[in-house]
């Protein structure tokens, strides 16, 4: 029986951590035990302390190789969300838990801090995030984001900036000074154009339409945008991207980038309890073509095909794209080059 899905969430699953031995069960729904077992869908805020704030990788399919994640966990609720098995190591769930218990590094400022400080430290662009959504709205309560901005401003340390949030909005000032010192980009996350697929998709994001107005007004304001159509989903959402590219554009984006899904961990399971839900007469066609794309399987891990996809149909939504950016966007302004020659780190305030 699929569980009820709360309102506001991507899924009302909650599956077993697998690094819990041990795990509750209900064996009698109309007994006593329901009370110890039943858990709130209210969002949690719980408070944990950061040993670093940097996070790195060395994956060729990822532009930038440092990130900071200010939150883990994410309130979004997006259903194809790959940080949702991340949840786990913190041990909780990656459905319903990883949507309502919102994890807030509540000393990542200071922590940064340190690290641009320190002599050897080299400074190259970080993401914000690399993992869950740095405008969730836990920022707008805790700002630590607009924090770790500042703290950029103050260093000159470069930026990048990916969400699908509109409340970055607040920060546009914050933005637009960094901007003019070559140390910021910004990219919404934008994957479809339909209200109605956002409700179920990505419940508590903002909506493509606020996403493309926001580029419009940043560009207005000097500050550089781009967009990630991530992740196309065949059968969901891929014929979307001509018009998403063509619309952004128009607004102001200069650079367009994609992924397709993979369903790695324990999303293949949440993914299928979505579909079920709500395209079962889809369900299989979907899965075939997710398959088709990672070589047999919903899962993906070999670098390049896991982001990109391989085979007929990747190559297809591959030619889609160039020739979308080709028509749309090839006249336009290109992202600038972030200037790492004015950073005021490696203790060089300690002078002044």
């Amino acid at each position: 029986m699929k569980p009820d899905l709360p309102k506001g969430r991507g899924t009302g699953s909650r599956p077993d951590n697998l690094f819990k031995k041990s795990r509750f069960v209900r064996e009698h729904p109309e007994g006593i035990d329901a009370v110890e077992t039943e858990q709130s869908t209210v969002t949690e805020y719980l408070m944990v302390s950061s040993k670093t704030a940097i996070s790195t990788n060395d994956s060729p399919d990822i532009t930038l190789s440092s990130s900071v994640n200010p939150y883990q966990g994410c309130e979004h609720g997006c259903i194809y969300c790959y940080a949702r098995n991340s949840h786990t190591y913190w041990g909780y769930d990656s459905g319903l838990g990883f949507e309502s218990k919102i994890l807030v590094k509540k000393d990542i400022v200071s922590v940064l801090r340190k690290e641009f400080e320190k002599k050897k430290y080299q400074p190259q662009p970080i993401m914000l995030s690399g993992n869950t959504d740095c405008y969730q709205p836990a920022e707008r309560k805790f700002k630590l984001t607009a924090k770790i901005l500042e703290l950029c401003l103050e260093f000159s340390h470069p930026v990048s900036v990916i969400t699908k949030n509109g409340l970055i909005e607040r920060d546009q000032k914050l933005l637009k000074s960094l901007a003019e010192k070559r140390l910021v980009h910004v990219y919404f996350s934008i994957n479809h154009l339909d209200p109605r697929l956002k409700q179920i998709l990505e419940p508590r994001t903002a909506t493509a339409r606020k996403k493309i107005e926001l580029i419009r007004k940043f560009s207005e304001q000097g500050i550089p945008c781009g967009i990630m159509v991530a992740p196309l989903i065949p059968g969901i959402n891929t014929e979307a991207m001509p018009e998403i590219i063509r619309e952004a554009a128009a607004a102001g984006a200069r650079k367009a980038g994609y992924t397709v899904v993979r369903l790695n961990g324990q999303l293949k399971e949440l993914f299928l309890e979505w579909m079920e839900t709500h395209f079962p007469e889809r369900k299989n066609k979907v899965m075939h073509q997710i398959e088709s794309l990672h070589a047999g399987h919903s899962n993906d891990t070999e670098w390049g095909r896991r982001i990109k996809g391989d085979g007929v149909l990747a190559q297809t939504i591959a030619g889609l794209f160039r020739a979308s950016v080709r028509k749309y966007m090839s006249n336009g302004e290109k992202m600038p080059e972030f200037d790492l020659e004015i950073f005021k780190g490696n203790g060089q305030l300690k002078l002044f």
